[in-house]
């Protein structure tokens, strides 16, 4: 019999009671929820933002975003989630009321619920996170609509895609004499130069947006994917004013650095993350390095769209740190996350402002 079942309830109601004071920071008899997100944290038991609020809306029956001292009660004993709260409801226990030598405190019920199940574990495993629910068919959608326009592309004229001049290429392709079309940040992306191209990056997007979509779902996967396409023409009209931009090479890289970035806020739940870690900054690193060796110390141009890479992949870092799942959040990774974020937007800020800035650094308009 559990040591919390077996005291009478006033006096359970006692032990609760001294607790919630405790969460209860502000002393409103009112707990919302970033004082239970403090709380948990405060215990060395972080979890998720997004867990914290499920579990406070799911104890919040009077639906004011806040919790009463008998809606934290039912929390506390609610069957799916007292082996969450275990370790920081124990600590009170055995501070407040020592409980005999062996006895158990609060003992954890069988876990019902998706969130239960995850975090059923002393310590979360990055490796336990991958799952086909929801399909991770974001990266497929995208690569079989670019694969369906280039084909429009080459049937419709033959060879066009060997010179971008087809139907949708010349619609889509980012052009800096039409910057004003501001699509064609984003659509170049659905435009690929022969074949070789458009393989070698479906195959790569493929193989690292899969993986990424079925531990962080499909539509963070995607936005990393998107801006990291139109951080890669921005880049490039910062960079090379007067080059015209195809392919889904931001994105690719985007999608390159957010297993970077994923790494870097996972590190603690990942195995060999330091591995993972290295190997990822080596590709992308001799990848971007070589094309701007290239470019500016050999003279040699290869028609890479380096610049695109190269801001592909500092979206892909940045956009990955505060939009991928942090499985435990610290402290530390908080700063991280602000870091990412006013970066990205300064970034982008700066790149915007250069294009409307300076319109003399690029093509006239037909």
């Amino acid at each position: 019999m559990p040591w919390a079942a077996d005291k009478p309830r006033g006096e359970k109601r006692k032990l609760y009671r001294k607790i919630f004071e405790e969460c209860d920071a502000d002393g409103n008899s009112l707990i919302c929820l970033d004082e239970l997100d403090n709380f948990l944290r405060s215990s060395g038991r972080g979890l998720p933002r997004d867990v914290v609020r499920y579990v406070h809306d799911l104890a919040d029956k009077g639906g004011n975003r806040t919790l009463d001292f008998d809606e934290f009660v039912d929390l506390l004993e609610h069957p799916d989630w007292q082996h969450v709260f275990e370790r920081w409801v124990n600590s009170y226990v055995h501070f407040l009321v020592p409980c005999p030598k062996g006895a158990a405190a609060l003992v954890p019920a069988a876990p019902t619920t998706d969130y239960a199940r995850v975090y059923q574990r002393d310590s979360l495993d990055y490796a336990d996170e991958y799952t086909c629910r929801p399909p991770p068919v974001a990266m497929l959608l995208i690569t079989l609509l670019e694969v369906a326009l280039f084909l429009t592309d080459e049937l419709t004229q033959k060879g066009s895609t060997m010179r971008g001049t087809g139907v949708t290429a010349d619609l889509l392709v980012y052009d800096p004499a039409k910057r004003s079309q501001c699509w064609r940040y984003l659509t170049y992306m659905f435009v690929h130069v022969g074949y070789v191209h458009i393989t070698v990056n479906m195959l790569v997007q493929l193989t690292l947006g899969v993986p990424l979509e079925m531990v962080h779902r499909w539509w963070r996967v995607l936005l990393v994917y998107l801006l990291g396409v139109v951080a890669g023409s921005l880049t490039t009209s910062v960079a090379d004013p007067r080059v015209r931009l195809a392919g889904a090479s931001g994105g690719v890289y985007a999608l390159m650095t957010a297993h970077i970035a994923s790494i870097i806020m996972n590190w603690r739940e990942m195995q060999f993350a330091a591995v993972r870690l290295f190997i990822f900054g080596i590709v992308v690193s001799c990848d971007v390095g070589s094309a701007i060796y290239d470019r500016y110390f050999l003279n040699v141009d290869h028609q890479v769209g380096y610049a695109a890479h190269f801001g592909g992949a500092v979206a892909g870092l940045l956009v990955g740190i505060y939009a991928l799942r942090n499985l435990n959040v610290t402290k530390a990774e908080r700063y991280v996350w602000w870091l990412a974020l006013v970066l990205y937007v300064a970034l982008t800020l700066v790149a915007i402002l250069v294009n409307v800035t300076f319109p003399s650094r690029y093509p006239a308009a037909p």
